[in-house]
């Protein structure tokens, strides 16, 4: 079996970009750029042909052949593909919050490191459920936790029970009207300056950790018209194609998708990219090794 790998820029994405990783069992932390690059060398290593710098425009269906086209017009025929372009978390623009992410600041769900809060100050940027999730979950062991939401109040985004329990939790306050206008620290977060959006104030505070919470948007707007894909633009895959008991239309095989695969056969999605999928590198790196075993039965039966 021939692989190839093709990266539309550095080797591993959101994973290669962090500062550094607790998430993949290894005895001590490495940084986002070490792990993946040893996931390149292995790859390489076994065979795999590598092409970086490389942004893949289309995927077409030609009778068995499985086609990724290029912005330059080439083009690659496949038996089988492999759909693993994770997200693009939306970025605090804010000075000193680039340099510090994964030393404290912290995109998505990154609630692994929730034991690492213990008796300190947690901040977390965002206003929608998934924000109030992580502060009910990280206020059981945090000394406090602080909501920074733009918006006036929670109601727009959230869910009203979520409302409630916060406001029934006594360590976590609410800021409205208040975003991140710097982080600041010497190789972990320190301290953040805080804004009031109304009146242009700013305040220094003591933070060790900030979780963001402003929204993901998957990169998968190139498979419009082959690849069935939610609402939000997650692809979906597997039982989320059958829940009505029902193949996905245009599927001709007597089998249904196996648990990864596409309303395409023989394209698999792993990772971020997925819809309902788990946002953490762990959970990426085992959907990839079990959609590599779906690549193989599905090449065995055709």
């Amino acid at each position: 079996m021939r692989t190839v790998l093709v990266e539309r820029s550095a080797t591993g994405g959101q994973a290669g970009r962090a500062h550094a990783s607790r998430t993949t069992g290894l005895p001590r932390r490495v940084s986002g750029a070490q792990l993946t690059d040893r996931a390149r060398r292995q790859a390489a290593k076994f065979g795999a042909e590598i092409l970086t710098a490389r942004e893949v425009t289309a995927l077409e269906v030609n009778g068995a052949a499985r086609i990724v086209r290029f912005s330059d017009g080439s083009a690659i025929a496949a038996h089988s593909v492999i759909l693993a372009t994770g997200v693009s978390y939306r970025q605090l623009e804010a000075p000193g919050c680039e340099d510090l992410t994964g030393c404290g600041v912290f995109y998505g769900s990154a609630l692994t490191e929730a034991p690492s809060c213990q008796g300190q100050d947690v901040y977390i940027v965002g206003g929608a459920n998934s924000a109030g999730q992580a502060a009910m979950y990280l206020s059981r062991g945090a000394k406090s936790v602080t909501l920074l939401v733009r918006g006036a109040s929670l109601a727009a985004s959230m869910s009203h029970y979520l409302i409630q329990q916060i406001e029934e939790s006594p360590n976590i306050q609410v800021r409205t009207r208040t975003v991140v206008e710097a982080a600041h620290g010497d190789g972990r977060l320190e301290q953040l300056t805080l804004r009031d959006v109304d009146g242009g104030q700013t305040e220094q505070v003591d933070a060790q950790w900030v979780f963001v919470f402003i929204g993901a948007a998957p990169l998968t707007g190139w498979l419009d018209g082959t690849v069935l894909r939610d609402e939000r633009g997650f692809i979906l895959a597997g039982p989320d194609l059958t829940s009505d008991g029902r193949p996905p239309e245009g599927w001709e095989l007597d089998r249904p998708p196996y648990h990864l695969e596409t309303n395409v056969p023989g394209v698999f999605v792993a990772g971020d990219a997925r819809s309902e999928s788990a946002k953490r590198v762990a959970s990426a790196v085992g959907e990839g090794a079990m959609a590599v075993m779906l690549v193989h039965r599905y090449l065995e039966q055709s």
